[in-house]
């Protein structure tokens, strides 16, 4: 069985941003889920849209939708609307990886932890983020550690919200 990745638009993007979504493309060949509502957040900016529809294109990428009144849709409209007592309202793209990485048996891709993490944890989701990406193309072999530092900095350089200042200050905090 593959694994599936649900990807929220933080952590898609920090790839597009810096054109290095080859290393999700190597990573995870179509094995890359991107809901409804990620893909409609990724429209308002043509050029990631243009990119997101080039990894379709070719197979690496997959657009998903929740179907209304499933119970998969229901968990998504309680994270975006009215989400239970001690949890808050999370936006859409992360709502809907939630709902699906839960009810698909998959990975969620996202590095929003703050609005994430109290349901990852309720829903014993799998999860990784842009720093695990980066790890785990590095143990592969698709970048260096040195290439590690130069895509981390263009990332923070977009304004991408990463925890350190380089990859390698995330690798030395990283548990092995």
């Amino acid at each position: 069985m593959i694994e599936k990745y649900f990807f929220d638009t933080d952590c898609l993007s920090a790839f597009l941003w810096v054109r290095e979504e080859s290393i999700l493309a190597t990573l995870y060949p179509g094995s890359i889920i991107l809901p409804a509502q990620v893909y409609n957040e990724l429209q308002k900016v043509p050029h990631l849209q243009a990119k997101v529809d080039s990894l379709k294109n070719r197979g690496a990428l997959y657009i998903e939708s929740m179907e209304a009144g499933s119970v998969e849709y229901s968990d998504y409209l309680q994270m975006t609307t009215f989400p239970e007592d001690g949890t808050r309202i999370i936006g859409r793209g992360e709502a809907a990886g939630i709902a699906m990485a839960k009810h698909r048996n998959g990975t969620l891709a996202s590095n929003n932890l703050c609005d994430i993490r109290p349901y990852v944890e309720k829903y014993a989701i799998s999860h990784i983020t842009t720093g695990d990406i980066l790890i785990e193309a590095m143990d592969a072999g698709i970048i260096t550690e040195t290439e590690g530092n130069r895509i981390w900095a263009d990332m923070i350089q977009k304004r991408r919200m990463l925890p350190t200042t380089s990859f390698s200050d995330y690798l030395s905090s990283y548990p092995n």
